[in-house]
């Protein structure tokens, strides 16, 4: 809260320390000019008796504030000191409702007698009533889940689980994990700029963005969110896109009429909240979701709170400050929607499940210890499924159908076992929901087929898919009552919970809103419409495919014959930005449409659709597939570096090649995979998650050269090394840096790497690898006699591990650079490398920056370097060494004439001391 200075209020110290009728008298002024919030005196002096009825009334017909603060103040030092000291009372015990006199309290230090203390003060600010309101509402909002099926009810405190929350740069490279939600609101760390007022979380459709905010808001609600936060207000962005081009309205009418009203005095709480707006916390969720042409950093200013404005405008002048500058602001879209980076001061990278996330949500959602446990199990013996669950949509998804197998058939089945795409999982949720509505009997279970279920519930399923499939084409997620009655929907199908009510009221007029569970949802239905209606010809089918044409590009729809090969990649540079920014609907919709087209779903299609058009439809989306593939592997931008052919490949390559796993077409593998005429693909920064490991190992195992895969900066984990397993048997160079991996990940690569015997190049900085990984990679390092390359910087390795490191590099005879930088080997580890470096007949680079190494460390590695040859940059920077160690390398240098870099920076000695060695330029000391 603000603070007036002492000399501005002009304080007057009380003349006695237990008259309190003449400290009221000698600051009267004072109370006069900041006291505004008359009523809430008046109903606590009548409370507790010191008031009358008539007292109030006299009050009451005075004319103005101050008048009426006066006769306040008049009538309670007529009663005498106690009524005096009980009025201070109300001002201190009320701190909110009177803020500009808390440093005049704390000045007077005032102390109530136990009397006073045992009166009822009773809250009717207005701006405490609404705060108490706001936590009401939030917390009932906030309390359940929401549910595929509306007659659930899921607490949210029962099955929450935290996600990999992740700071990162303006760059998306990040600044560390995030402990908890309440850090996304701490100033002293990952601020990226000062001036900027809003907090951006992104990451993929499921991964948790809405759920994260859910939390926020309850956590709030129950007052375990800072404590200075007085307000809090959820918009969901895909609201404003109901709003007419014509609707103007006031920042207030947004925040009151269209959120939540105050009971009392609406306009002394807005007066509150644009005086402290740092007391308020606003939440926008899926900027993605408003219409594409929507640019935050061209939308007109409006910097008058009272003023008009269209609703969009208020949106994006509250994200810049332009309004209510100060207040907290949190603003969610998925991966690729940038916003200007003037208007930032966080950015946190949602990432999903890990796999200790995984075992603990299992466990949420799964009390009993035996159905944890076949759970955990089924889990491990697939890793495709594994790699589903790491995006907690999918992973609830799938877990909601064990649920169903469990309870339904006493256990007796079980998740697949086989191979598993996205589009088997939201048809597997479509019938476990179809099904549950049928009437349920005690005696007889219901052994429907999936394909009879669909077949019976053909209706239902095309008006959804009629529904989605017009919010598609418009880009839009809110449907109107008229908008779903136009598709024939019923009542019964609205309960199935695949169409919901939206929650806000409101904001499209009177009448009730619909949107799908979840935009990826509304993809598939509108997938599962273009597949079924008989009027949807070639165009209309691959429409949102268009959206993989790059600009300036043509977007004719190709017939080429399925068995032409593919082109090699051209020499020919991207043309233009990534075309899929903010099209991740689009995208899913191409993902679920490949996946209904698929073979595999011949059987359940041809009893809705006729087979011919079937076929038709399957012809054009493969003919059109390759040629989209083929036309944009020949503008990807390659390089050539270090004896490779090197391609750069773009997020909108990472989408192709999960359109193509989901077609589980090994046909379609070899031809993509013949595409890729370059022997380094890099995908770096494409924000691959685990699952789309098992797209790419789809294509890469009917690549029959050898292979260098950089995977860096991604979200990997161990399920995405596992999954791509049928991949190793071809790679030479492996990078998998900043991806969560841990040692039980670092076991599978031990595993295959050493099966082939081919890696040169292993990249795992950054990572979450102990000891134990540590020794697996030593095995590794043993077992390739090729290994030139190892880089396992920023990870959990101490002494043990280096030690066992630094043995294998010892007995290397390959090894050319060993990257150790920021782990915690010490000097234990620092005099194992010293033995590894004596007489070594390759490595050339080695770094052991950061690692806590002391001069009694840098003394074993100064006396090993008179005995090596082959070292030539030595980085040893931010460590504990002195200037005994600066010296005692130094001297080293004098009989190693092959070094020529020491770096030192970040050491203990002093710029003083190391000018002694100024002459030794190979000493890098500052």
């Amino acid at each position: 809260m603000e603070k007036r200075g002492h000399s501005e209020m002009e304080i007057i110290p009380s003349e006695s320390l237990h008259s309190y009728i003449k400290l009221l008298k000698s600051n009267r002024e004072l109370l006069v000019t900041h006291v505004r919030n008359t009523q809430c005196l008046l109903d606590n002096l009548l409370k507790n008796d010191y008031f009358s009825a008539e007292d109030v009334e006299i009050v009451g017909a005075c004319s103005t504030q101050p008048n009426k603060v006066r006769k306040i103040l008049d009538l309670v030092q007529s009663k005498g000191e106690e009524v005096s000291e009980f009025l201070l009372h109300v001002l201190q015990q009320l701190a909110d409702a009177f803020v500009d006199l808390r440093s005049w309290l704390a000045e007077i230090g005032f102390s109530p007698s136990r009397l006073i203390q045992s009166k009822t003060v009773v809250n009717t600010d207005p701006v405490s009533r609404y705060t108490q309101k706001l936590r009401h509402q939030l917390g009932r909002d906030s309390k359940f889940i929401l549910c595929y099926s509306q007659k659930e009810e899921v607490l949210l405190e029962e099955t929450y689980v935290d996600t990999i929350m992740e700071l990162v740069n303006f760059s998306n490279e990040s600044l560390g994990s995030l402990g908890s939600l309440a850090c996304l609101l701490d100033h002293s760390t990952g601020v990226l700029n000062e001036q900027g007022e809003t907090i951006f979380v992104f990451g993929d459709a499921g991964v948790g963005k809405s759920m994260l905010l859910q939390r926020l808001q309850s956590l709030w609600a129950t007052g375990q969110l800072d404590g200075g936060l007085k307000f809090f207000f959820h918009f969901r962005c895909r609201m404003f896109s109901c709003f007419k081009d014509s609707d103007m309205l006031s920042l207030q009418d947004l925040l009151f009429k269209h959120y939540c009203y105050p009971e009392q005095d609406p306009e002394e709480v807005f007066t509150f909240l644009l005086r402290f707006p740092h007391t308020a916390l606003f939440t926008f969720d899926g900027l993605d979701e408003l219409h594409s042409d929507f640019d935050l950093s061209h939308v007109p200013d409006a910097s008058s709170p009272w003023e008009p404005a269209h609703p969009l405008v208020l949106l994006a002048n509250l994200l810049s400050g332009m309004l209510l500058k100060g207040a907290v602001k949190l603003l969610t879209a998925r991966t690729g929607i940038e916003i200007p980076r003037q208007l930032l001061w966080k950015k946190v990278l949602l990432r999903g499940f890990s796999p200790s996330h995984l075992r603990a949500y299992t466990r949420r959602m799964f009390p009993d210890r035996a159905a944890q446990d076949r759970l955990l199990g089924q889990l491990e013996a697939n890793p495709n499924l594994c790699s589903l669950c790491a995006v907690p949509l999918f992973c609830w998804i799938i877990f909601r159908c064990f649920q169903h197998f469990h309870s339904a058939f006493d256990s007796s089945l079980q998740l697949p076992d086989c191979t598993v795409t996205l589009t088997d999982v939201f048809l597997l949720i479509t019938e476990v929901h179809l099904n549950r509505m049928q009437p349920v009997s005690l005696v007889q279970r219901n052994t429907r087929s999936q394909t009879e279920t669909f077949r019976a519930s053909l209706g239902t399923l095309r008006s959804l898919g009629q529904v989605a499939h017009w919010g598609m084409e418009k880009n839009l997620f809110v449907f109107s009552q008229e908008e779903v009655q136009a598709s024939e929907l019923q009542e019964a199908d609205l309960q199935l919970g695949f169409l919901r009510a939206v929650p806000e009221l409101g904001l499209g007029g009177d009448q009730q809103s619909y949107e799908f569970f979840h935009v990826t949802l509304q993809a598939f239905f509108t997938a599962f419409f273009l597949v079924v209606d008989d009027k949807v010809g070639t165009q209309e089918l691959l429409r949102f495919f268009q959206e993989w044409v790059p600009p300036g590009k043509a977007a004719a729809v190709s017939c080429s014959p399925l068995s032409l090969p593919f082109q090699c990649l051209g020499d020919s540079g991207l043309v233009g930005e990534d075309p899929f920014k903010k099209k991740d609907h689009f995208q899913f919709t191409n993902l679920f449409l490949c996946g209904l087209l698929s073979k595999a779903r011949k059987k359940l299609l041809q009893c809705v659709v006729p087979a011919a058009a079937l076929r038709r439809k399957r012809k054009a989306l493969w003919a059109h597939l390759f040629a989209s593939l083929r036309s944009y592997l020949k503008n990807l931008p390659r390089v050539q570096s270090g004896g490779y052919n090197q391609v750069q490949a773009m997020p909108t390559f990472i989408w192709m090649l999960r359109c193509i796993y989901e077609t589980q077409s090994e046909k379609v593998g070899q031809l993509a995979a013949r595409g890729i005429c370059a022997n380094y693909l890099k995908l770096t920064y494409c924000n691959a998650c685990s699952a789309d490991c098992s797209a790419l190992s789809f294509v890469l195992h009917h690549f029959r050269k050898r292979l260098a895969l950089d995977l860096d900066n991604n979200n990997l984990n161990d399920y995405g090394v596992r999954e791509l397993q049928p991949c190793f048997s071809c790679l030479t160079v492996v990078r998998l840096s900043v991806n969560q991996i841990t040692d039980a990940g670092v076991k599978v690569l031990y595993e295959e790497l050493t099966k082939y015997k081919i890696v040169t190049y292993l990249g795992l900085y950054n990572n979450q690898i102990t000891d134990i990984g540590a020794g697996y990679v030593a095995r590794i390092l043993d077992a390739c006699k090729g290994l030139t390359h190892l880089k396992l910087g920023k990870n959990k390795i101490t002494s043990e591990g280096g030690k066992c490191l630094a043995l294998a590099v010892k007995n290397s005879k390959s090894i050319l650079e060993v990257g150790m930088w920021g782990n915690q080997i010490g000097d234990e580890g620092a005099k194992a490398f010293a033995e590894a470096l004596r007489n070594h007949p390759s490595l050339t680079n080695l770094s052991l920056a950061f690692n806590g190494i002391s001069t009694e460390g840098g003394k074993s590695l100064a006396q090993a370097l008179q005995q090596n040859v082959s070292l030539r940059i030595f980085w040893l920077i931010q460590n504990q060494i002195t200037a005994q160690g600066l010296a005692q390398l130094a001297d080293a240098l004098q009989n190693n004439t092959g070094i020529t870099e020491i770096c030192l920076n970040g050491n203990l000695f002093k710029p003083e001391e190391a000018k002694g060695f100024e002459d030794e330029k190979r000493l890098v000391c500052f």
